[in-house]
């Protein structure tokens, strides 16, 4: 592709920039059709005009399936942190009217939902009735990726445990949550699981996570026998409902199928842990009186 200098940024370029980051997202065009609300032609033209404005293939689409080239991934990051900075200068403008204008984004990880001090969702809730003009964007992801986004700005702020706190975050409790071992109603001792001796952990093939978890929590499953890995808790649930193995989960993740008979806790009195939920922000002075409303509402200044 020819190359060309960029000499301007337009609000056009802009719009085809938050069109390519929709697509990478989504994974092609044709999933991304629904959220942009735009034909998988017009998505090809717009990202073939993208393309040629910048002098260079952002990513490969074809039979082999969607790809970013290098060159596609320099140019994610980049107007990744050009949107953060747009975001913050928009951000100091409404600091000046005082007025509640904006996007807050947000990153969490996955199946807090379902905590009964539902204090993320009321402080949401109080934003939104602030301001009609607050777009509020949730990112369900990983612990590690929420504290990267916060960092570099494209989030202002993150729900997760404590696990290794960075120097760069600030780390606000919002509360505790306790994971107990579960096995399912298809399982050999959920008819026994009160009085299951804890002293057999490892004669137990269980579900261990691969995401970063407490040393408190390693400590727990290393009691126990490896014999598969889930990505995030969801994953976990799958293979205890399976009967073929036991694993941790948080109580009121866990409540849904405990409830319906489906799964119940092996010693709940022996065998738990507890993790520490926070609300992490980055250091430094903050210019955003969207964020500054969120975290009143939280008491997590």
């Amino acid at each position: 592709m020819k190359s060309t200098n960029l000499r301007q940024v337009t609000d056009f370029d802009l719009k085809l920039l938050r069109i390519f980051k929709v697509v990478v997202e989504c994974g092609s065009f044709s999933a991304a059709e629904g959220s942009l609300g735009m034909t998988r032609s017009a998505i090809s033209l717009h990202m073939s005009d993208l393309e040629k404005r910048l002098g260079m293939r952002l990513c490969q689409r074809g039979r082999a399936g969607f790809s970013l080239t290098d060159e596609g991934r320099e140019i994610l990051c980049a107007s990744e942190t050009m949107m953060a900075s747009i975001e913050e200068f928009r951000q100091h403008v409404n600091q000046m009217h005082k007025q509640l204008r904006g996007e807050f984004n947000i990153g969490i990880i996955n199946n807090l939902v379902t905590q009964p001090m539902m204090r993320i969702t009321n402080a949401l809730e109080h934003l939104r009735s602030a301001s009609s003009h607050i777009q509020i964007n949730i990112s369900m992801s990983t612990p590690t990726e929420i504290e990267r986004g916060v960092l570099d700005g494209r989030l202002q702020v993150g729900a997760l445990p404590l696990i290794m706190p960075l120097s760069g975050l600030n780390y606000a409790p919002l509360y505790n949550e306790r994971a107990y071992l579960y096995c399912s109603h298809k399982h050999m001792l959920f008819s026994a699981a009160d009085n299951f001796d804890y002293r057999r952990l490892n004669q137990l093939d269980a579900v261990i996570p691969s995401y970063r978890i407490s040393t408190e929590a390693m400590n727990h499953h290393a009691m126990l026998n490896s014999a598969a890995t889930a990505s995030d808790r969801e994953g976990i649930a799958f293979l205890i409902l399976t009967g073929q193995f036991v694993g941790f989960l948080p109580d009121h993740y866990a409540y849904f199928w405990v409830e319906k008979g489906l799964m119940k806790a092996l010693a709940p009195e022996q065998i738990y842990y507890d993790s520490k939920i926070s609300i992490v922000t980055r250091k430094g002075k903050r210019n955003n009186s969207i964020l500054e409303l969120f975290l009143d509402e939280l008491e997590c200044k």
